[in-house]
């Protein structure tokens, strides 16, 4: 189990038009050894944590230029400052105004005047919180690092993971998915062959046809997936796709021979270009297919039902009209 380590200096930026509260909030902060910043409006703070990120935002409501429900909606809106926490300082002790402010993903609020204790309190609360965060992320890093890890081993693979997530993006989008599916699809494209690092690269590296029993080896990469990336609750919904990337839409794939729309939409999705990117890049055992050899393959295996028709029909109509050809 993860404890708690603090950063030696936790870096906190106060955001309040009052000087007399930058100043009180900053000499309460500085005391229990905090590094402290201000900014007296919102767009003075957005310059400050795009130089420096902060690990703690404590703004106020009501500021001129851009007030603290401005400024916590951008940061909440942005990729990279979502996850930094937000105390929301108010006199104006307004029950619609606080429900605004955690739709927005304020995560805490402290009134004026406020209590030195209280503050204080609030403050460990997010930052051991910010700290697990940070550890959950650093985690997934080393995941996705791993992913590229398996890729570098086989120089036919090269650009393999970020094809996938460039095709399943579009291929996503296309059909309608949600946005957070398409997230999915991005990172499953990316994590999709990582158990593969569990298969010996005399299998994996193999220039030949495999051997019946090496196949069998071959065929436990995505379960071995699922293992690695099972214990990060933030890969939870990528999931599917690691794991049934191989099934294929007639019950011939593995490892759970579902078939049809028993196979999650996103791991079809994931499957259908990794298809594609299989045949149109070269492999140990010939070269990438041009484009007619390619439809041609992907539509016998279709009609043959081996894949999901209306996939594999959208992303060849994909490819004709953006003019694609495995050039992403």
């Amino acid at each position: 189990m993860l404890e708690f380590v603090p950063k030696s200096q936790s870096r906190i930026l106060v955001v309040d038009d009052h000087e007399s509260v930058l100043t009180l909030l900053k000499d309460c902060l500085e005391e229990e050894n905090y590094f402290v910043e201000t900014a007296q409006d919102g767009e003075e703070a957005l310059g400050k944590i795009s130089t420096r990120t902060p690990d703690l935002v404590i703004v106020d409501m009501m500021m001129p230029k851009m007030n603290g429900y401005e400024l916590s909606k951008v940061l909440k809106g942005n990729r990279e400052t979502r996850l930094i926490p937000i105390i929301m300082l108010t006199g104006l002790y307004d029950f619609d105004a606080k429900i605004k402010a955690i739709d927005i993903g304020v995560d805490d609020f402290l009134g004026k005047p406020f209590n030195r204790t209280e503050l204080i309190t609030r403050v460990r609360s997010l930052l051991k919180t910010k700290y697990f965060t940070d550890q959950l992320e650093n985690a997934e890093t080393v995941i996705f690092s791993l992913a590229r890890a398996v890729e570098a081993r086989d120089e036919y693979t090269e650009g393999h993971c970020d094809r996938l997530a460039f095709y399943g993006r579009l291929l996503a989008e296309r059909i309608g998915l949600s946005a957070e599916e398409v997230e999915i699809v991005i990172r499953g494209g990316i994590l999709h062959d990582i158990g593969k690092i569990a298969i010996s690269d005399a299998i994996l590296l193999k220039p030949g046809r495999l051997t019946a029993d090496e196949y069998e080896v071959m065929k436990t990469h995505p379960e071995e997936g699922e293992k690695i990336c099972a214990p990060l609750k933030t890969l939870q919904p990528v999931l599917a796709c690691i794991r049934h990337h191989q099934e294929r839409w007639d019950g011939s794939g593995y490892p759970d021979k579902l078939k049809g729309e028993e196979i999650p939409l996103v791991a079809r999705v994931v499957s259908t270009v990794d298809f594609y990117d299989a045949l149109t890049t070269d492999r140990p055992y010939r070269k990438a297919l041009d484009r007619k050899t390619t439809f041609d393959i992907m539509l016998k295996e279709t009609q043959q039902g081996t894949w999901d028709p209306r996939l594999i029909q959208e992303l060849l109509d994909l490819i004709v009209e953006k003019n694609l050809d495995n050039q992403g």
